[in-house]
């Protein structure tokens, strides 16, 4: 495709709805080819707005409210970074033919909510996952616990992100406690939450996958090297990359991603979660986005997961190749202040080979992530001593 000149009749332009970390540096990857990035967000000063051409403050869930700012800027591209979107806003918008959705509205759809891209995997592809059952009151979920799913069991939102509304619970005790939360805390109320059944797994991967173009126009899809992660509470605190696991998981869990992705069809970069036992592979969840267990590819690849979603985007080659062995660690706010103040920067980058990226959000919290530190070693278990290191020597403080 052609690109034109920012800021002028003739720019690319690209309207990003959610203006996080992430968001941020995937503004900044289309920028380098010379598109022009409106940054959207529900609160003001989020991270891609520092560094985009423009940015509006919206209720995202409010289709008129999406559709007003796209008549307005007339995008080419629109590109969703976070869940609680009125997605069918974006099929209106994608019927009318004149702006590309990414990866499409159906895919904005399927993967936002649980439920769709649960029945779409399980039911309609015959994918392994979790047992799984959804409910809409508390009745319905202890039925469905008590029916087959047992415990220890997951309770989560249909409709949410970074373990917001999550719970492990280990007996019926603690099954009200975790409906409530998981009702009250995701990204929005759908009516529905899902139980899922424990998976005993040795441990779980990010596949990052990409649908591009190839020389001759042609849709194919490339795989990252495979991405292991640690969560707590089901948000991310460390990635490395790459995970060590057997030749047949690998090609399974390659096999699966490609039969996803291709249901889901687009074009882009996607972060298809697997849980692994030996050879076993059971699907976990898709993103249709760069992945935040993904901030290790900025030290690790040779094109990070934001060049590889800005090429694939804009119809250009892709070369998703590891280029050296790293790992990320999460660095939280560890306190809920405005304007925080960042402490121990300096001796952070003391650590070899490491690299910090500090997030600017305005306020920080205490779970919120705040910044990430990656670090590049001979082996992964030096890289993860390192980015943990470099993460722990990064205080936070409010201002007094």
């Amino acid at each position: 495709m052609n690109i034109g000149t920012p800021l002028t009749a003739n720019a690319t332009r690209a309207l990003l709805l959610g203006s996080g970390e992430l968001g941020k540096e995937l503004t900044i990857a289309l920028q380098r080819y010379g598109v022009e990035v409106i940054a959207v967000d529900r609160y003001q000063d989020a991270p891609a707005q520092a560094v985009a051409h423009r940015s509006y403050v919206i209720d995202m869930t409010d289709g008129e409210a999406i559709k007003q700012l796209v008549a307005l800027e007339r995008p080419q591209f629109i590109i969703p970074e976070i869940e609680a979107i009125a997605t069918s806003a974006l099929a209106e918008i994608e019927a009318e033919g004149r702006i590309t959705v990414v990866p499409n509205a159906r895919a904005i759809q399927l993967t936002m909510n649980r439920e769709g891209i649960r029945t779409l995997v399980a039911e309609e592809l015959g994918i392994p996952t979790s047992r799984y059952a959804f409910a809409q009151s508390f009745e319905q979920l202890q039925a469905a616990v008590e029916g087959g799913i047992s415990y220890p069991c997951f309770i989560k939102p249909t409709m949410s992100s970074s373990g917001k509304g999550q719970s492990m619970v280990k007996g019926p005790e603690q099954l009200q406690e975790a409906w409530d939360y998981a009702k009250s805390s995701g990204r929005v109320d759908t009516g529905k939450v899902i139980v899922e059944a424990k998976i005993d797994f040795d441990f779980e991967i990010t596949l990052l996958t990409v649908r591009a173009l190839d020389g001759q126009g042609e849709i194919q899809t490339y795989f990252c090297p495979p991405i292991g992660h640690r969560q707590e509470q089901g948000d991310y605190r460390e990635s490395w990359q790459p995970q060590a696991m057997s030749g047949a998981s690998l090609a399974l869990s390659q096999d699966i991603a490609m039969k996803v992705t291709e249901a889901i069809g687009g074009l882009g970069l996607f972060g298809v979660e697997l849980f692994i036992k030996g050879d076993a592979v059971w699907f976990s969840e898709v993103s249709p986005r760069p992945h935040d267990t993904g901030m290790v590819t900025l030290v690790t690849q040779q094109q990070n997961e934001f060049e590889l979603h800005a090429r694939a985007i804009l119809g250009l080659p892709v070369n998703p190749s590891l280029a050296r062995i790293g790992a990320s660690a999460v660095i939280l706010g560890g306190v809920d202040a405005q304007g925080v103040v960042y402490e121990g920067l300096a001796q952070a980058l003391s650590v070899p080979d490491t690299e910090v990226r500090l997030f600017g959000k305005p306020e920080a919290f205490v779970n919120r992530r705040m910044g990430v530190a990656l670090a590049c070693a001979a082996s992964v278990e030096e890289a993860r001593q390192k980015a943990v290191l470099a993460a722990s020597l990064v205080v936070i403080k409010p201002v007094l």
